[in-house]
């Protein structure tokens, strides 16, 4: 972590695309996009909350500095940048604090919270937060989360995770790498196109992975409590192509790619060629002798593939 010397890089960033000819953003005739998930520190640095370490241990520190290189290599090229922000607060539904036990504990973090588990009251909704996250009154939270985990199992996701504390909004770990941060403030102004930042995951009584969705949005009844980031997904596909990077390939990355291929094929299925997911700038989630998601991200990155997106190393493209 380190601050950003934003003036001196600007007036670098400036006379670079003086230099190079570098011509505005606006004027590209073909408009690509980067997407960046969720390339905050809670995620990206060993020392932070969910770092995310792959099979490898070093995955997003890896991963990190090839998106940094991309960003420069790519200067002509990306048109522009869209960052995703994972964005919380301590009393949600994947924090400890939501949830108690039989004891009357907090679970701890990594704890799979199953419709088994809910239905039969191992884990509960604490009382003293409940009232304070209901979005609208005489909305039974209690009730929310055996829809909310009927929802996950029926839909084939996986079981609501306890995570850590994590992407607090406020704190250091929320704030985009500086590495990334400073590439992209670089790119920003040397072609005249101000990066797009996201944010998702405030809502406290539903998980975000995908950028462009909530996991589950309505009751039981259909009332919705959680919206689709609509706008967001009319603005990615207009671009020509669209370059996806960031953490983790298992959970926040795979989510939003589905997403975005789920109304792609809607519209017409060969749009999924404008999707380029970068291999070597992602990694999944490993927590050693707890869980291990690399292979469910690679099952995910081959069917995305089977539906017409590219992959390929950055190196390859930039």
């Amino acid at each position: 972590m380190y601050r950003v010397p934003y003036q001196q890089r600007a007036a670098e960033a400036r006379e670079w695309a003086r230099a190079h000819s570098l011509r505005p953003a606006v004027e590209d005739e073909r408009r690509v996009a980067l997407l960046l998930i969720d390339v905050q520190n809670t995620f990206c640095l060993p020392e932070f909350e969910l770092f995310v370490g792959g099979r490898s241990g070093r995955g997003a520190v890896e991963d990190v500095a090839r998106i940094a290189r991309l960003v420069y290599r790519g200067l002509p090229r990306i048109t522009e940048v869209v960052a995703t922000l994972d964005t919380h607060s301590a009393a949600q539904i994947f924090h400890p604090l939501f949830w108690l036990d039989a004891a009357g504990e907090h679970p701890a973090p990594h704890t799979a919270i199953t419709l088994e588990d809910v239905e039969s009251g191992r884990y509960r909704v604490n009382p003293k937060v409940a009232a304070a996250l209901a979005p609208r009154a005489r909305l039974d939270v209690a009730e929310w989360t055996r829809h909310y985990a009927r929802s996950l199992d029926a839909g084939g996701k996986y079981p609501l995770m306890v995570w850590p504390y994590h992407s607090m909004l406020g704190g250091i770990g929320h704030a985009l790498v500086s590495l990334v941060e400073e590439a992209i403030f670089f790119h920003g102004i040397a072609r005249q196109a101000p990066t797009r930042l996201e944010i998702k995951g405030r809502n406290p009584l539903t998980e975000n992975y995908s950028v462009l969705r909530p996991e589950v949005t309505a009751d039981a009844t259909g009332r919705e409590v959680a919206t689709a980031n609509r706008e967001l997904v009319e603005h990615l596909l207009g671009f020509d192509e669209i370059l996806v990077a960031g953490e983790a390939s298992s959970h926040c990355v795979a989510w939003t790619v589905a997403d975005l291929l789920q109304e792609m094929s809607a519209r017409d299925p060969g749009l999924a060629h404008k999707l380029v997911l970068l291999d070597d700038c992602s990694s999944a989630v490993v927590v050693p002798g707890i869980v291990d998601f690399t292979d469910a991200a690679e099952a995910a990155y081959e069917a995305f593939a089977a539906a017409g997106a590219r992959r390929m190393k950055s190196t390859d493209w930039a």
